[in-house]
């Protein structure tokens, strides 16, 4: 099992964050499906659950040429769709993801996220023991940093990008420092994702290799959250869960057509 903290600072506010998180999400996930491959949503409503309310959402990621080889060669075949859970109860959420043919207590990906109004700078605000904070990797993300070649699209890009509406960006090299100097919204997605797949002789290849991609589908994601701000900076959050039931449709319809997957979900 391998734990890291991954956090994502954005010139963003907490509530800002919750309607492009949602808004990126569903668009992210149009891109992303077609030809049988990529994202299907089975359920999405609210829940109410130990005094928690938000929305619950379970997904089917149908992605079998995003898995290590040796693992494709290992599994059934047909069987290597991921099943995410999703309790969002802004600004708490959680996801687990687990693979169906897999024993769910062994082979998972869970990640608690919580959004702060800060800079990245508290520790273990998810509360671990001292022993599991201890081993517990911290890993800061710069949404503005460079990115591979194979990844970098201009129009991604918040190190050139500036909004129209709102007047934020570029990033430039020091942003974090400016934006820690100035009064301008702020914001942290601290994200405790813990993965494990107990699988004698590829354990750590395959943890380390799934902490990678997902330390790029982080970085990816919030890159093009920002910089849609313009796109979603007005939408209120009855228009985002309308545009979720619209990309829903979308989804079912675009997973039966034939094309090409990229083999890249955003989350």
């Amino acid at each position: 099992m391998i734990i890291k903290e991954y956090r994502v600072v954005l010139p963003i506010s907490v509530e800002e964050y919750h309607v492009g998180q949602l808004y990126s999400t569903a668009q992210a996930s149009k891109r992303e499906t077609g030809g049988g491959q990529g994202v299907e949503v089975l359920v999405n409503e609210p829940y109410e659950e130990n005094g928690m309310k938000g929305q619950y959402t379970h997904k089917i990621f149908h992605m079998t040429s995003n898995v290590p080889r040796i693992v494709s060669m290992l599994a059934p075949e047909g069987s290597l769709d991921l099943h995410e859970k999703a309790w969002n109860a802004y600004p708490y959420c959680r996801t687990i993801t687990t693979y169906p043919f897999m024993d769910k207590d062994n082979v998972f990906i869970k990640v608690d996220t919580l959004h702060k109004p800060d800079m990245g700078e508290e520790e273990n605000v998810h509360g671990l023991d001292a022993t599991e904070w201890e081993n517990a990797e911290v890993v800061h993300i710069d949404i503005a940093s460079k990115v591979s070649k194979g990844d970098y699209k201009p129009d991604d890009d918040p190190a050139i990008f500036r909004s129209e509406k709102t007047g934020r960006g570029p990033l430039g090299p020091d942003w974090k420092k400016v934006e820690s100097d100035s009064s301008g919204p702020r914001m942290c997605a601290y994200k405790l994702v813990t993965v494990q797949f107990k699988w004698w002789g590829l354990q750590s290849k395959v943890e380390n290799w799934l902490h990678g991609k997902l330390k790029r589908l982080i970085t990816l994601f919030n890159r093009l959250l920002f910089c849609w701000i313009d796109k979603w900076i007005d939408l209120s959050m009855d228009e985002i869960r309308c545009m979720e039931e619209d990309t829903q449709k979308q989804l079912d319809e675009m997973m039966r057509e034939k094309g090409e997957y990229s083999g890249m979900v955003l989350e």
